[in-house]
């Protein structure tokens, strides 16, 4: 019998346009998995022959959510380049603001991006409240939301958008599935707080507007520092950051941690999200600084699963490729020399399986060919997978204490093995654990700052760019998706060239020319999809990576080209 082929799109709760195709046999396992971005972005191309220092104002606008991560990669790419050193004020700044990003963007990912594809809506309709109260005691000590009238209110809320027809954000999913595998009184759990993550985190948005103006799109950094020294020397601004992050850990320690932990204990047994798949090759950069020297997060890279040993990164070693990608050039470059020329092949006619379960003619994805917009980056030929798992288990492998003390007690508690981190159950646990470790550690950031600003009220590094000079720098770090570099080259006072590798590039690229799949193709491939007009676990498995399609496509060209025009009208086009 001859495969059938089932395709995804969009997929749903991301930032950006995502296409999952896969091939199941007679059996419904996936034997072929393909990721797809149809969607094409150029702000690389934007901030060519613009001023180096204009680099990160442009660069945050390549996404909506990862605002900060790509404004504050174009800042350090250029002082990187012209050798500048900003002072520690600035750089503890940094990472505070850095941390209330981690923290919005974990939260708001579970609950709202990824929370409902464990979490059944429907089945918390006929959970008891009193049990359900009771029930949040044996994962957390001081429960939030689960008073037994509080969970009563959240079932009579969303008993009404049932009765009425209107799910609202609970429309159009799988509820009934068979590998939810919460019960009812777990599920109203869940979703008590899911509807307390929305408070939650319009408070996080402003420990980001403290120190950066606004969010997202925040003001504050600048090459050769940060501007909010006003805000800095503020005790109210620095006592209501401090406030916020508080309740920031309040809710990981109540909510998240206990929520992570209930799923891990109901799913451990459910094979879509506990069988080991993927690509087995982790990297991860040092990220979120502490003090004058230590950062919470390690850099390295893990092999073929293989926690005893962590390697160094070698950024030499780094190439992206397209040979399935929608470009000219296929051959692997270093991102300082990448080329990214559209070649545009579209789809092909194919049989699939539609939403009904009967087969329907479509169009496909040609395999064989170019089938995404997404590029596929390779270390050393080979692929990785970042994100925050991977900065769990670098720092975990590389003997890190903060890490590994969080990471034991998580599997002590759950009853997991270590071997259930490399799964999709793994990655969703690690987003909280990485959490739970800047709740836990980000305060003495904090408590740096204020010491530090006593004795010391610098907060920026003067410089010069030399126009008959050519310069050359990166940013690299982890992110809230993973490892992200930005790659710059400057000549005659502007930039001559840029280029993004983003989380979501090294996770969702398509194969490449060895044919050699990365970390969403691998993690599907070898799944059983229990009903193919409702593939849940495709989406949760998807999920897991949180994709942003939008930052993992961007085009340039090197030899100064013109890729597109764009004219915004004077009058019509403006905005107030």
């Amino acid at each position: 019998m001859a495969n059938k082929r089932v395709i995804v799109d969009p997929i749903t709760r991301i930032e950006g346009h995502l296409r999952i195709e896969v091939e199941v046999d007679e059996n419904n396992v996936i034997q072929k998995a393909y990721s797809t971005s149809t969607l094409w972005r150029g702000l690389e191309t934007i901030v060519k022959n613009r001023d180096p220092r204009d680099a990160g104002f442009l660069m945050q606008r390549i996404c909506g959510v990862c605002t900060f991560s790509h404004y504050r990669a174009g800042i350090e790419a250029v002082e990187d380049a012209l050798g500048i050193k900003p002072p520690l004020n600035a750089k503890l700044t940094r990472s505070l603001m850095n941390q209330a990003l981690f923290l919005h963007d974990h939260i708001v990912h579970f609950y709202h991006l990824h929370g409902l594809d464990w979490v059944d809506v429907v089945s918390a309709l006929k959970a008891n409240p009193a049990k359900a109260s009771k029930e949040a005691f044996k994962y957390a000590q001081y429960p939030i939301g689960t008073g037994e009238n509080e969970l009563k209110a959240v079932q009579d809320k969303v008993k009404i958008f049932v009765e009425k027809g209107q799910l609202g954000p609970f429309a159009n999913a799988y509820w009934g599935h068979e590998t939810y595998k919460l019960t009812p009184e777990e599920n109203l759990i869940a979703l008590s707080h899911y509807l307390k993550a929305l408070e939650i985190q319009r408070d996080l948005a402003k420990m980001m507007a403290i120190f950066g103006g606004k969010q997202p799109h925040p003001q504050s950094l600048t090459v050769g520092g940060v501007t909010c020294i006003m805000d800095l020397l503020d005790p109210s601004r620095m006592g209501e950051y401090l406030t916020i992050f508080k309740m920031a850990k309040n809710f990981v320690d109540n909510a998240y941690y206990a929520d992570i932990l209930m799923a891990g204990k109901a799913f451990k047994s459910e094979p879509s999200v506990v069988q080991k798949r993927g690509v087995m090759n982790f990297m991860s950069h040092e990220e979120m600084l502490l003090n004058r020297s230590e950062y919470l997060f390690d850099t390295g890279i893990i092999m073929n699963g293989d926690l005893s040993k962590v390697y160094p990164i070698n950024e030499d070693l780094i190439t992206e490729e397209a040979t399935h990608s929608w470009y000219k050039d296929n051959q692997p470059l270093h991102p300082y020399d990448g080329k990214t020329n559209p070649n545009y092949t579209g789809f092909v006619d194919k049989d699939t399986v539609g939403m009904d379960g009967k087969m329907v003619h479509s169009k496909a994805i040609d395999e064989d060919g170019k089938y995404s917009w997404i590029k596929s980056p390779r270390y050393d030929g080979k692929p990785m997978e970042v994100g925050p798992l991977a900065s769990v288990l670098v720092s975990y492998a590389s003997g890190n204490k903060k890490i590994q003390k969080i990471v034991d007690e998580f599997l002590a508690k759950s009853g997991l093995p270590t071997e259930a981190l490399f799964t999709t159950l793994g990655r969703t646990a690690g987003r909280m654990l990485q959490t739970k470790a800047i709740v836990e550690n980000g305060i003495e950031t904090f408590n740096t700052l204020i010491e530090n600003l006593k004795v010391d009220q610098e907060t920026y590094t003067s410089y010069k760019i030399d126009k008959n000079k050519e310069y050359k720098g990166r940013f690299i770090g982890d992110v809230p998706r993973g490892m992200l570099s930005h790659w710059i080259r400057i000549k005659n006072g502007v930039v001559e060239n840029y280029q993004a590798v983003v989380p979501s590039t090294w996770n969702a690229g398509p194969k490449d020319a060895n044919g050699l799949i990365g970390p969403y193709e691998s993690n599907l491939v070898g799944m059983k999809i229990a009903d193919l007009s409702q593939p849940l676990e495709i989406i949760r498995v998807i999920h897991s990576f949180d994709p942003c399609i939008a930052c993992a496509v961007h085009v340039m060209d090197t030899k100064g080209n013109d890729l597109g025009v764009h004219k915004v009208d004077p009058v019509y086009g403006a905005s107030c």
